[in-house]
């Protein structure tokens, strides 16, 4: 079987809690912030079990998003690769999976555990903490292994998260450089702050290869200031000096799109650089709002989806928009079931 989207980044089973106040204070987390768990966070987990009512929703950014694109498109549309322990959270990962029509085709290490994210929502505000368990021994072999290999082939869009940077860019290196080489397109999301933070010489040898880059507020904010841009916070600016950035296959511009939550999302192609679109988000009252763990991602799915559909950029704006409305009016990254018509 071919599947147009191809995504890859790490499978994990996020671990959510509500009214964690004094979590955020314990293990000294930002409110709305993405981090991998250090030695200190470490027995969160086990507390979140033991104290609190955790509910548990399959996650992974790429893997959301690639759930949010399958959501939309055709059966058979989407396939997603990661590396799982062969365990009863990779089993949740696939029933998941399963109900929004993705493939997914993970790396199994029976030595270790699926990677797992405690999620700890504050108000409309979440903080991730991750421990990547066996999604870090990712081996770039899987990428060129009997079942995966003729996927990579036939896929005509690449998807990968930015987390993925911190252990894995050997293998997305070389998915980036060989859809450049095709004419293919290959999409990044920066995902959390830390990455352009802290792992910018990773991104520096994906960005050639990238023809779409998705990221929000917060990430522009740190690449800018990482790269040393005069005003980190002008999202516009900082849209377009990605934009420009060198380019390996100059026959498809580079489209930028930074989302800014609740408020409007800009969008810069590096085809007219000075010609920035600003698209207005419909807004939710306060009441409809559920839990915003997963929203970026379920943006970046329905922007996705619309993309590989065929639509126009600005249709796939609005459908990055209505999937990012529908998941932020349900618990952890999910949509609505039975499905609603997005395109």
């Amino acid at each position: 079987m071919s599947y147009s989207l191809f995504c890859i980044g790490n499978p994990l089973l996020d671990m959510q809690v509500t009214q964690g106040e004094a979590l955020l204070a314990k293990y000294e987390l930002k409110a709305n912030d993405a981090i991998l768990a250090e030695d200190k966070h470490a027995p969160i987990y086990a507390e979140l079990v033991k104290d609190h009512k955790v509910t548990y929703v399959a996650g992974g950014a790429s893997q959301n998003a690639a759930r949010g694109a399958a959501y939309v498109l055709p059966p058979d549309s989407v396939v997603y690769t990661g590396c799982v322990g062969d365990d009863d959270l990779a089993e949740q990962l696939k029933a998941a999976n399963k109900r929004e029509g993705l493939r997914e085709v993970y790396q199994v290490k029976k030595d270790a555990k699926t990677g797992a994210c405690a999620v700890i929502i504050t108000g409309h505000h979440r903080s991730l903490v991750t421990t990547l368990g066996a999604a870090e021994k990712w081996e770039k072999s899987h990428l060129e292994s009997e079942i995966v290999a003729p996927l990579v082939e036939g896929a005509k869009v690449f998807y990968v998260e930015g987390y993925f940077l911190t252990h894995g860019v050997e293998s997305i290196a070389y998915l980036s450089q060989k859809a450049s080489a095709a004419s293919k397109v290959f999409a990044i999301n920066f995902s959390a702050p830390f990455i352009p933070q802290f792992f910018g010489s990773q991104l520096q040898q994906i960005m050639p290869y990238c023809d779409i880059v998705i990221g929000n507020e917060a990430e522009a904010e740190a690449w800018a200031a990482a790269n040393g841009l005069p005003e980190p916070k002008n999202v516009t600016a900082t849209a377009r000096a990605i934009a420009t950035l060198t380019k390996s296959n100059a026959s498809r511009p580079r489209i930028v799109v930074i989302t800014q939550g609740a408020l409007s999302t800009v969008l810069v192609s590096s085809a007219e650089p000075d010609a920035p679109k600003v698209y207005d988000v419909h807004p939710l009252k306060e009441e409809e709002i559920v839990d915003t763990n997963g929203a970026g991602d379920a943006f970046a799915g329905g922007f996705l989806g619309a993309y590989v559909a065929g639509k126009t950029i600005d249709e796939c704006v609005e459908a990055g928009h209505k999937m990012g409305s529908m998941c932020v009016q349900q618990v952890g990254p999910q949509y609505k079931w039975p499905k609603v018509s997005i395109l």
